[in-house]
């Protein structure tokens, strides 16, 4: 059994995230997604950790158990009602090598400085330099990076940091959040970044545009594309292909299409592709394809392949 292991086996996930007296909490990553992030970190006995994203709680328990009482994991979060809840969990059930704190985690924490290992479970604009000066030489952070300047189009990267230089040694497919300067109730449901229009009645919808640069202030191109996409004048089903959405967003975001966009409609189903001012091709993750006012930018979009 590995230390990994003992650890999962020794916290119950259930005690943070469903918790009889502070209730259920949605701020949660999956448990195999933890577990995946955990494994690329390495953390060792006695290390001094930084975890940026409170959430429930139950991530911070595993990487105390992994630190054991030599180390220290601090733990921060922009929310201080989660802060509050992840420090009377851990004290009730007597987590003693974890010390949760209220702060911006985009500037790391340099007050518990230096650490051997970062974690961060949500997605900061770019890498912050903050993280890399404050880990010690042949340190490692594993953190949800963006590959395109919409939401959830990321990869985990493992990054060692030689001589204070950052430098990608694994990615792989996934997400988290974004990372706000303030805590937002609805993050979930609508991004706050990247997002150039949103729609919230009856039910958010909402659109990200990589040229957003090219619109007015008003965000007119933006709204104008995701009314037609809400209102689209041809849809086309796709039924003979299996569904690789994480890599089809990783594709799309590596050609750099300067039109791609992401969508999400009446907070029910995303989809990415290609868009203008006055024009839309976007596959929809039901497998549709929605055209709006469109003859000629379908032939733009990459194969679906």
């Amino acid at each position: 059994m590995t230390d990994l292991d003992r650890a999962f086996d020794a916290v119950p996930p259930g005690f943070y995230t469903h918790h009889v007296e502070h209730g259920e909490t949605v701020h949660r990553s999956a448990p195999e997604s933890i577990r995946r992030e955990l494994a690329a970190l390495q953390v060792r006995a006695g290390d001094r950790v930084l975890e940026i994203g409170t959430g429930s709680g139950y991530s911070g328990a595993l990487l105390a158990e992994l630190c054991g009482p030599q180390g220290l994991v601090t733990s921060v979060d922009i929310s201080d009602e989660l802060i509050r809840r992840a420090t009377a969990i851990h004290a009730e059930r007597g987590v003693t090598g974890i010390d949760c704190r209220v702060a911006d985690g985009l500037g790391g924490y340099p007050a518990a400085a230096p650490f051997q290992r970062v974690v961060s479970w949500c997605a900061p604009p770019r890498l912050p330099q903050a993280w890399t000066r404050q880990v010690v030489d042949g340190g490692r952070i594993v953190a949800c990076l963006p590959i395109a300047a919409l939401p959830s189009t990321t990869l985990i990267a493992t990054v060692t940091v030689a001589a204070g230089q950052p430098g990608v040694e694994a990615v792989a497919g996934g997400g988290y959040a974004q990372s706000t300067p303030v805590a937002v109730d609805d993050a979930l449901t609508v991004p706050g970044r990247w997002v150039d229009y949103c729609d919230r009645q009856p039910d958010p919808s909402w659109i990200g545009i990589c040229w957003r640069a090219a619109d007015d202030a008003q965000h007119t191109g933006a709204r104008t594309v995701l009314d037609q996409l809400l209102h689209p004048g041809h849809t086309e089903t796709y039924r003979q292909m299996e569904q690789d959405w994480r890599s089809w967003y990783t594709y799309l975001a590596a050609l750099g299409d300067p039109q791609l966009s992401l969508v999400s409609l009446r907070n029910e189903i995303r989809g990415l592709g290609h868009t203008t001012p006055g024009s839309a091709a976007v596959i929809l993750t039901d497998l549709t394809d929605h055209l709006a006012e469109c003859s000629s930018c379908l032939s733009d979009l990459p194969a679906f392949t």
